[in-house]
């Protein structure tokens, strides 16, 4: 390489005098190729942000507090609740139960490429060491495999955020949500998703007709069962958050998915003037449904002991969404409680 061309001075120059300004010109184009502003290597501009870039996030899961990767490449999500948050963003799973999703989540259980880690009662937690995760999103109906899939997994970081017992189901939702968006780079998209619930709920709470009674029932193979205000399964928690009055109230009631053991004439008896009704059996084609079973408002309209409470008659039958028992994620409840707000306020 030769700076013979460049013209430094018209005086006529010595060997030393040239060597001296070559080695001066090297250096000067040296530091220039290195220099973070140099056009030498543009990826360099690029790079100290890159570096600067936080690689993990401490959160607090339901054990405690954890590092977790930020935006992680392999993925395993067990929790149903995460569902619809991590298919909105876009991101992608390495292996997820395919038997516990229905057809809710197509994009995740019509992917060959996606592991079946089949359900929690009878689980494949064999492909989820096969898939290789860094980072696995255990718990809800997973969270008794908790300690075998860390043990079988000891390079993954595993977490579990699903709601938890005892606590404000919907606080722990947007918990969940916030956790959701610092892991996989999406806060602002996880604050958007936590104001809509909030929103909802205020809705709801505004349209209510205060003092009106509210029944919440479960239905599955023809048979309707009761959810206990507070402590139900999916509807149970809605009571608080709205202050609904309660049409029935049961000591000793239970979060038993399939309803409390009361009579569908203990219902009526109670004359609710509204009934929320979770079809247990919805998420499932009609020939996957189970012997006996019917649509949760054909079933409750024609069951001869309530056609004559107010809820039936003044036609104020709330049926929750059909895939609401594979969902029950933030998505899940804001959309509910927008459902429940409209037909508050059309009442």
């Amino acid at each position: 390489m030769t700076f013979r061309s460049h013209r430094i001075a018209s005086a006529p120059r010595t060997p030393r005098l040239a060597l001296a300004m070559s080695t001066a010109l090297l250096l000067t184009a040296s530091l220039a190729a290195c220099s973070p502003g140099g056009a030498g290597d543009a990826s360099a501009a690029e790079q100290p942000a890159n570096n600067t870039a936080a690689s993990t996030v401490t959160i607090t899961d339901n054990h405690g507090e954890v590092e977790v990767p930020v935006a992680p490449e392999r993925v395993v999500a067990l929790d149903n609740t995460a569902f619809d948050t991590l298919s909105e963003w876009g991101i992608e799973l390495v292996a997820a139960p395919k038997g516990v999703m229905g057809s809710a989540w197509p994009g995740y259980t019509e992917d060959e490429s996606v592991l079946d880690v089949g359900n929690h009662r009878e689980p494949n937690l064999e492909m989820i060491v096969a898939a290789e995760p860094d980072l696995i999103i255990g718990g809800y109906r997973f969270g008794d495999h908790y300690a075998e899939i860390k043990k079988q997994n000891p390079d993954a970081v595993v977490i579990e955020i699903a709601p938890r017992d005892g606590e404000e189901q919907f606080s722990e939702l947007k918990r969940q949500t916030e956790i959701l968006g610092q892991v996989f780079d999406h806060e602002d998209e996880a604050a958007e998703l936590n104001s809509e619930l909030d929103t909802a709920i205020a809705d709801a709470q505004a349209n209510y007709p205060a003092g009106e009674t509210v029944m919440a029932v479960n239905t599955s193979a023809g048979q309707i069962g009761y959810i206990a205000p507070g402590v139900g399964r999916a509807l149970g928690p809605v009571f608080g958050a709205l202050d609904l009055t309660p049409a029935l109230e049961v000591e000793g009631a239970t979060s038993d998915h399939q309803g409390d053991d009361i009579s569908v004439e203990a219902i009526a008896d109670s004359n609710p003037e509204w009934i929320f009704a979770l079809d247990r059996d919805a998420a499932f084609a009609p020939e996957d449904r189970e012997a006996g079973s019917a649509p949760a408002n054909e079933l409750i309209r024609n069951a001869e002991a309530l056609k004559q409470v107010p809820a039936v008659t003044n036609d104020r039958v709330v049926v929750l969404d059909s895939n609401f028992y594979l969902t029950e994620g933030i998505q899940a409840y804001t959309a509910l409680f927008n459902q429940i707000s409209e037909a508050f306020a059309a009442a």
